[in-house]
């Protein structure tokens, strides 16, 4: 048999996962991750508890699927993308904690960067909208506010990574400082059209080159794991965002693809090729995961929260006692009763892109209970996702191409059943969900597969990409355009 084992380090969890060269799941273990809110609209990570928790994964995954290191063709990692890592080279050791993707404590910097006439430049080079959620930012608020990181950037002696290029230099020992291209395009210094870390950029934002990693292709030899960590060294051969890595393991090659993942956010991509579109509605261009050097590309658009609005029900209104049974609490309601869920608690991201924005909820009555604004919380998940793609759709559509033909979906959420049924039926287009929903992590195998020859293709992990379900619209269009009018109305009451 042949193994691959990708590790996939989200933003509440560290997974690991063991292939089979099918792509097939043998086995996966997980651990949470602790979540650190400083103050309003900050996020935190532990960049020591990351790589601990992973590693753990990684060794009980082996244990778990029964076999040794020395088994495992190669490796791969996927990973939350933005989330910035700033650490000692000497030691090891991060200067602070990780600030995490949704964090919004660098917005100053971004309304700095606007009123200097930036914003058509860094969208011209990065295809990224000026905002707080990019890693470069971030890095810069690192570097301002930690005592004595400025200097000591300045000598060479930190480096800056995003989840990838921490896993990777502890995974090496410290030996290999890297990251692939899907990453390096969301830190808004890396001019995609090149390939190359831009120094317009880093004069911008006053970053020194030399806290950045070298950039290779997604699909390349990055190093080895070393011997002494899961009992022998194992190449390291695919690394992609965690956005780019699913689009790859949905088998979205082809212009005109579109995959959503239901996550902790919903993260919206449609590949458009080697061709570089800049979005008229909101959305982003980013670089899709390569398995060469020539620069492939891909339209995406990022709901803030997706599957964290049923944690919020939860935790924060305890209208549930586990995140499974929000399915039978909305399904005990036939509709939401004219309730609208607006989880807009750390802005509004595409297509509206409003960092002002806060949670609302409308449309409540004598007769809403619990069940009305848990059913229009789910349902939030899926409107914001259709407001996606219809933004997405007049994109491809000035620019020539064809009407999307399905939605490819996968993520926790997408078990859902209720959620999918409603996200057909405001789309009005197929809704299909794959035999693997685990193609985030898939996909870091199959780059890593590539690398390493395990595959010859992609025409050959097309072929192995296969449906579990169809969801088919079965709501009037008329109906749809009213709801999303509807919907649309309760965003603009989000702005304070």
């Amino acid at each position: 048999m042949t193994y691959l084992l990708a590790l996939d380090q989200g933003t509440s969890s560290s997974r690991s996962i063991v292939f089979n060269a099918q792509g097939q799941v043998v086995a996966q273990a997980q651990q949470e991750l602790t979540q650190i809110y400083p103050q309003p609209g900050w996020v935190e990570h532990d960049p020591l508890e990351i790589w601990r928790t992973q590693l753990a994964t990684a060794r009980e995954v082996l244990a778990k699927a029964g076999i040794e290191a020395r088994e495992v063709r190669a490796l791969g990692i996927t990973n939350q993308r933005e989330t910035t890592v700033l650490w000692n080279r000497k030691t090891g050791l991060p200067l602070h904690h990780a600030i995490v993707w949704q964090d919004r404590r660098a917005e100053p910097t971004c309304v700095e960067l606007r009123a200097r006439g930036l914003a058509a430049t860094i969208q011209a080079k990065t295809g990224l909208l000026v905002d707080a959620y990019f890693s470069g930012t971030k890095l810069k608020w690192l570097l301002d506010h930690v005592p004595g990181a400025r200097v000591q950037a300045e000598h060479g002696e930190l480096a800056f990574g995003t989840i990838d290029s921490w896993l990777i230099w502890q995974l090496t020992h410290g030996t290999v400082h890297a990251t692939d291209v899907s990453n390096a395009s969301r830190t808004m210094l890396f001019n995609v059209h090149s390939n190359q870390w831009d120094d317009e950029l880093l004069r911008a934002l006053d970053i020194p080159a030399s806290l950045l990693p070298g950039v290779h292709a997604s699909s390349a030899l990055f190093g080895e794991v070393s011997a002494d960590l899961l009992g022998a060294a194992i190449p390291i051969g695919g690394v992609a965002g965690d956005q780019q890595s699913a689009l790859f393991g949905q088998a979205c090659f082809k212009p005109g693809m579109v995959k959503n993942t239901y996550g902790t956010g919903c993260f919206m991509l449609m590949h458009t090729g080697p061709s570089f579109r800049s979005s008229a509605n909101g959305l982003i261009t980013t670089s899709a995961a390569q398995t060469t050097e020539q620069p492939e590309f891909a339209l995406e658009g990022s709901v803030f929260v997706g599957g964290a609005v049923v944690q919020w029900l939860r935790d924060g209104l305890r209208a549930i006692p586990s995140s499974s049974e929000v399915q039978a609490l909305a399904e005990s309601v036939p509709d939401a009763g004219g309730v609208m869920v607006v989880p807009a608690f750390t802005g509004l991201g595409a297509p509206y892109w409003k960092p002002d924005a806060r949670g609302t909820i409308t449309g409540l009555s004598r007769g809403s209970t619990l069940a009305h604004i848990a059913r229009a919380a789910l349902e939030s998940i899926a409107f914001q996702s259709a407001a996606l793609l219809q933004a997405m759709s007049r994109d491809a559509m000035q620019a020539g191409g064809s009407a999307v033909a399905e939605l490819r979906v996968d993520g926790g959420a997408c078990v859902n059943d209720l959620l999918m049924q409603f996200q057909a039926d405001l789309l009005g287009i197929p809704v299909v969900r794959p035999a693997v929903t685990e193609t985030t992590a898939l996909g870091a195998a199959y780059l890593a597969g590539l690398a390493t020859g395990v595959y010859r293709s992609t025409d050959e992990l097309s072929a192995l990409w296969q449906a579990e379900r169809r969801f088919l619209p079965t709501l009037a269009r008329e109906r749809a355009t009213e709801l999303m009018a509807r919907w649309e109305h309760a965003v603009r009451q989000t702005v304070l």
